[in-house]
């Protein structure tokens, strides 16, 4: 039985409402009013460091609590890293005083990493007795300055820590996820044509976003969804509860509506008050939903990931 250990999140201490962002006013209409009728009244801002601090700052908080060192630090990559040719999940290592942790990081999979990182960590500990533990972080931060991601989301700032460890609960009991290369494309940004805080990102076709990639995202969630219940023996009845990553609260009518499981509230009330905050969406809501005291025992919780790099992966945790 592999599952979580523990979990750690830290969120801003500020905020800023979505109709007070700086760029809202330099937007086209069409890009602003996305932006005010997402649902997200307002976004989680940090102070100004690099994403790797605040990564380091939910792993040694997460530690000061936890037993022994990790065999693996897996880090789900930022939407930028803080340098090139070095490593941040290395600065992470180091700024936790980690000495015999492997340390590497997932990246390329957007908002889906998380939930690839603790199917992954459950991997290496299923695939080597000798391993105990495997410690995954991420931080959230907009590449740029702006926060506005048409036609996606509204940016918020996060970071967590958690654990995958043998004999953890809630146990990851099924996990699937696939991904299409073919929009690998789709978002982009020239980050070598200009300093940071000239940084944009691009949507090279927004209808391709909101549709083709919508038609795959509709089709690829609703098969994972069918063969991990399968996989666990399990109807959608037996699903307590069901979470999936904050973009924006129409997405959650399209699942719900597509899959015939309710949302669970917990996820429409972070969209909210903290924005999309990346790879940390699911593990938010989960930490959330599993601290509140309304799972029993042995009760199902189902979580569903995508992004728009086009990685989409589903999960069933035995509470």
């Amino acid at each position: 039985m592999i599952g979580i250990g523990a979990v750690h999140c830290v969120l801003p201490e500020e905020f800023t409402d979505v109709a007070a962002l700086s760029e809202l006013d330099s937007l086209p209409t069409e890009e602003a009013g996305f932006a005010t009728g997402s649902g997200v009244s307002r976004v989680g801002v940090f102070p100004d460091a690099d994403t790797a601090e605040y990564a380091t700052r939910a792993c040694q908080e997460l530690l000061k609590e936890t037993d022994g060192e990790p065999d693996v630090l897996l880090m789900v990559g930022p939407r930028a890293p803080d340098v090139l040719l070095g490593s941040d999940v290395g600065r992470v290592q180091a700024g936790c005083g980690l000495q015999r942790t492997f340390s590497f990081t997932v990246d390329g999979l957007g908002c889906a990493g998380s939930s690839v990182a603790w199917a992954l960590a459950r991997d290496l500990l299923l695939a080597d007795p000798a391993k105990r533990s495997v410690l995954i972080t991420h931080a959230s931060r907009p590449a740029g300055v702006d926060r506005v991601r048409y036609p996606v989301t509204v940016i918020g700032d996060g970071a967590y820590a958690m654990t995958m460890v043998r004999g953890g609960r809630p146990e990851l009991v099924a996990h699937r996820q696939e991904t299409d290369g073919s929009f690998h494309d789709l978002f982009r940004v020239d980050y070598k044509q200009g300093p940071w805080y000239e940084w944009r990102e691009e949507c090279q076709s927004p209808d391709r976003y909101r549709f083709e990639l919508a038609m795959h995202s509709r089709l690829r969630l609703s098969r994972l969804v069918d063969e991990v219940l399968a996989d666990a023996g399990l109807g959608k009845a037996d699903v307590a509860a069901t979470l999936m990553q904050n973009v924006t609260a129409s997405a959650y009518d399209f699942y719900e509506t597509l899959l015939g499981l309710p949302i669970h509230p917990v996820c429409a009330r972070h969209l909210a008050g903290y924005g999309h905050v990346g790879a940390m969406d699911v593990v938010l809501n989960l930490d959330a939903l599993l601290r509140s005291g309304e799972l029993s025992a042995g009760e199902h919780v189902l979580v569903l990931n995508n992004s728009p790099v086009a990685a989409w992966a589903v999960s069933l945790w035995r509470v």
